[in-house]
Order: C-alpha cells, then structure tokens, then sequence
C-alpha cells in the first residue's frame, strides 16, 4: 500500500534514492548526495514543505516517488503570483509504475496548487514559471519537460494537460574550429567592445531566488563613441551535465539586445565571442535554449553553429469548472 503524505526534514537521502533511479535522461544527471536538492530546491525562500509530496511504500516505509509544486513570479518579479501553479516534477520509481501513484501524485499536488488560488495549472519548470530545478534539470535553463523524456507527454496527456508552450535545445560543439562568416563583423567590431564582467549585474528578486548561489560571468557590448550599452548575456558552467554529457560544458542564459539594434548582427557577434572565449576556457559544449515562438532567436542560433538537440514542453490545463452540456431538450 502507498502512503502520501508531505515533505519531512529526514527525506532528502530517499529523494536522492529516488531522483537517482528515476532521471536517467539526457536533461539531468544522478546526485551523489543531498546538497544540490538542498541547493536548488529546499534553499528557496519560498519553498513549501506542502508543496513536496512523497509517496512511501507503507510496509518497507521507503519512498517510491515524489511530486514538487509550486508558483512563479509576479510581473515585476519581486514577489510570487498565485494565479499559475506549476508542478515542477513527478518521479516514480520503475518499480511503482503503472498503479496509478503518478496519477495520485499529480491529482494532489492540482489540488495543493487551487487551494493556494491557482486558476491554470502547468507541469514543467519554464523561465519565468520555473520556481525549482534549475540546475538539476533541463540544462543551461529550465526548458519545461524534455521530449527526450518520452513517458511524459503521454501520461500528461492522458490525463487532461495540452502543449502550451516550447522551448528548443540547441548545443554547440567547442572540440573543433569556430567557423562563423558575416561581412557585418569587422564594421561591428569597430564600433563595438564587448567586455567581459565577473560578476554578472544583479538582477530581480526572482532571478536572484532562481539562480541561488549561481555565479555567472557576463558579457557586455558597448558603443564605443557612446558608452551605452548594446546586449548582454551571461554563462555558467553546467557542473552536474558534464558528467552526462562526457564533455566539460557551459550554458549561455539571458541573451538581450537592445531593440534598436536587433537584426544587425550585434547578436551574433556576441554569442560568438562568448563561444571562443568558452573554447578558450576547454570548454567541450555550448547550450543555449530559446522559445520555438521566436523565429529571430533560433536563426540566431543556426547562425552561429548550434545544432538541435530535444525540445522541452510546458503542459497546462484550466482549472475552471466545465460546463454540463444540456442533455434531453427539446
């Protein structure tokens, strides 16, 4: 018989147990003990004990599956907004699948979500809707739920969720030249100096909650003759994706060009100096995640030599009542 109940002090070695037999995927990789949980999950200042469901067999009390939730930012990203729950994650182990405890994990963890005043439900962390599991799953930044994981999509589904949005996986191998021509770089290199910033800008309340401890570096673009700046984004070293991905590895976050600038290659210039100074660095991969919505982004990304490599989805549903159809009349 399975229990469920909520997060205990003591259940972080079983949710490592759990973690460690259940993501086995290219988005993730096994944890060798409980700090990067406590990291990236417990460490939240608005993590919710209630929020984090475990399901334990009654009989051996040990944990065979978990299910983490929890809400975004507002619009201003200095406090959180109730309107969305998302549910970050649900794993259940092989051996309790198929009876029905990821359908009793995902059923409980909806209603934790609308009685905190949820009126959408989401199931995968994206940015800005991804309150846990940066830097535990996804890669450079938390995509939704990977494609590569194939179970998901099915079991959301079927249970009532659709596709809402996407996020593509591009990567960038760093083990051989880096061969980018555009006529526009030398007029923009010398109008341009990018810089490089070991501490990246402080940023919102939610992104300092997101990132955690993280400590990116930022590259920055500036006008020459100006002083004003031109784009910025920031990388960090994807510690834990090295070891599944069998090369040293960084993910470039945050790219932004200012409007006025856009489509005239200042982009491109910069996420291809971000690369050399990765290859510089040893770095063996490149990633950068972007929205499949946005056309500019993703020809940004084949432009400079990023391949396609999953796709992550965010699944959602309303939780407003569906009207009865009227039956018998006439």
């Amino acid at each position: 018989m399975i229990e469920y109940r909520r997060f205990r002090n003591t259940d972080p070695p079983g949710l490592v147990d759990v973690w460690n037999d259940t993501c086995s995927g290219r988005g993730c990789f096994p944890l060798k003990n409980a700090a990067l949980l406590d990291r990236w999950v417990l460490s939240k200042p608005y993590f919710d004990p209630d929020g984090f469901l475990i399901a334990v067999d009654s009989e051996t009390q040990k944990q065979v599956g978990f299910a983490l939730s929890g809400f975004g930012p507002n619009t201003d990203q200095t406090g959180l907004c109730k309107d969305v729950g998302i549910v970050c994650t649900i794993q259940v182990l092989p051996t309790a699948r198929r009876h029905g405890v990821g359908k009793e994990l995902l059923a409980r963890s909806e209603a934790y979500l609308t009685q905190n005043g949820a009126k959408e439900l989401r199931v995968g962390s994206m940015w800005p809707n991804n309150p846990f599991l940066f830097g535990l799953y996804g890669g450079s930044n938390s995509p939704g739920l990977l494609e590569s994981d194939a179970d998901a999509g099915p079991f959301l589904e079927a249970n009532g969720y659709v596709k809402r949005e996407s996020v593509v996986v591009f990567q960038r191998r760093l083990d051989a030249a880096l061969a980018v021509a555009d006529g526009r770089f030398p007029i923009l290199r010398k109008r341009y100096d990018i810089q490089l910033l070991r501490q990246a800008a402080v940023g919102s309340w939610w992104i300092e909650c997101v990132w955690g401890v993280l400590e990116p570096v930022e590259f920055r673009v500036f006008d020459k003759l100006t002083g004003m700046p031109a784009a910025r984004a920031v990388v960090w070293e994807l510690e834990g994706f090295n070891w599944r991905w069998k090369y040293p590895s960084a993910g470039i976050l945050d790219v932004q060009v200012r409007p006025d600038l856009r489509k005239q290659g200042v982009g491109k210039l910069l996420v291809f100096h971000m690369l050399r100074f990765l290859q510089d660095q040893f770095f063996g991969i490149g990633e950068l995640q972007v929205r499949a919505s946005d056309p500019a982004a993703v020809g940004l990304c084949k432009s400079v030599g990023f391949e396609q490599v999953d796709v992550g989805w965010v699944y959602s549903k309303t939780t407003l009542p569906v009207p009865s159809p009227h039956v018998g009349e006439g």
